[in-house]
């Protein structure tokens, strides 16, 4: 009896909790009004257009398996993987700049603290989105993640250490709404520090494979701290700018060349790392990783990356000390394109050399590079989970006030 009473009490705490949520109420109606010029009409019809193709990859995926992808036995990575990573990235690094207000108290950061920090939440459930139809059976591994917990297997901290790092975003983020800014500091600091140790384990997961020399080392955990900041800060521009249609106030613009001068730097140590696995890569012609490097460095994939990522907004950066905030946003959408071309080569790069290079009977031809290019299936629902990312977070302007200089009013 007394248990039953604890439950409902507890219950009842729970409830009362949620109620003093801050939202606004919306309707489908609601959703629907938003400013019809050209831009906004065209990521309108996008959003929906992905979410079709999010659906048809879907079904064709249940109906087929993992057929419908483009991905071998030679080749097990694919496209989804690398968009998985692509949005886990983005999550972590809207969750340092999101920090950088709420936990670690610089004032200029605020204004973007709940906007960073719902974003980091959109984006880790678009990545979940994506990579719940390549595990093969998702609810499963959410079972059996618990039953029988794998604790040397650098994938099962991965999924352990995400699921509770959402978890911890999402109770700072209601506190962040709640104007509750201790708590939201505590559950922010524990959600960055968890986010931060999963998301050096997801570069570790590539830092394991010991077959694998190109990726084998101590790099990759440092690496992906690292892009998930510059991320971070390229998404920070974008969001801020669709916020102000590119003009910025005063306090904005603050924010965003303190931003650009710390990306600037970020960016430098970036070219720093890049050049040097380069050259390690390729020194004394190791077998099996100069030449994989020696490919890599010869596509146009790793150079889209190189200019969109670095070179361009580094030399935007430096040519008006971080003053051209403008010249940053569009610095900023095209880095987030060589973003996703620095996670889809990460994956690819890693699986271009066969595993079996000798010939195992007389006659057969010697083995080649790996060739892999996504099926439509998986292109699909990629495309999709960039629909689901967008619609969310343009619900989530709706539903929460995430600007920190307007009242809000709970509803």
């Amino acid at each position: 009896m007394a248990e039953t009473v604890q439950t409902t009490e507890t219950k009842s705490k729970i409830k009362e909790f949620l109620s003093t949520i801050p939202y606004n109420k919306i309707s489908i109606k609601d959703i629907l009004n938003f400013e019809k010029t050209p831009v906004n009409i065209l990521l309108a019809i996008a959003i929906v257009v992905f979410l079709a193709m999010f659906v048809i990859g879907v079904v064709t995926y249940l109906i087929h398996g993992h057929h419908a992808y483009g991905v071998t036995r030679q080749h097990p990575w694919g496209l989804l993987i690398a968009v998985y990573i692509f949005f886990v990235v983005s999550s972590t690094g809207l969750c340092i700049v999101g920090s950088l207000g709420d936990v670690f108290g610089f004032k200029d950061y605020m204004m973007i603290s709940k906007r960073a920090i719902f974003g980091s939440i959109v984006t880790i459930l678009a990545g979940f989105a994506v990579i719940a139809f390549e595990i093969g059976h998702p609810i499963r591994m959410m079972i059996y993640n618990v039953l029988t917990p794998g604790l040397t297997s650098a994938i099962w901290w991965m999924g352990t250490l995400y699921g509770l790092y959402l978890t911890f975003m999402i109770i700072e983020f209601i506190f962040l709404l709640k104007h509750d800014m201790k708590k939201a500091k505590i559950f922010g600091l524990t959600g960055l520090l968890v986010g931060l140790a999963a998301h050096s384990n997801l570069g570790g997961v590539f830092g394991f494979l010991n077959a694998r020399t190109i990726s084998n080392g101590v790099f990759y955990p440092t690496y992906f701290i690292l892009t998930a900041f510059i991320t971070g800060i390229y998404i920070a521009f974008i969001m801020m700018g669709f916020r102000y249609k590119l003009k910025f106030p005063e306090n904005a613009k603050v924010m965003l060349i303190n931003l650009a001068k710390i990306q600037g730097l970020l960016i430098s140590i970036l070219i720093f790392f890049e050049t040097w696995k380069m050259l390690t890569g390729v020194y004394g012609g190791m077998p099996n990783r100069a030449e994989v490097v020696e490919h890599i460095v010869s596509g146009a994939p790793f150079w889209t990356e190189v200019i969109l990522a670095m070179l361009i907004p580094l030399f935007i950066i430096l040519k008006s000390a971080g003053k051209n905030t403008v010249g940053m946003f569009w610095a900023s959408l095209g880095g987030m394109v060589g973003i996703f071309f620095m996670r889809y080569d990460l994956v690819h790069d890693t699986q271009l050399k066969p595993l079996q290079m000798m010939k195992i009977r007389e006659y057969q031809l010697p083995p080649e590079w790996i060739h892999y290019f996504p099926s439509q299936t998986e292109i699909f629902i990629s495309l999709g989970g960039l629909g689901i990312c967008l619609l969310l977070y343009y619900i989530g302007t709706k539903l929460f006030n995430l600007n920190e200089d307007v009242s809000e009013e709970a509803h």
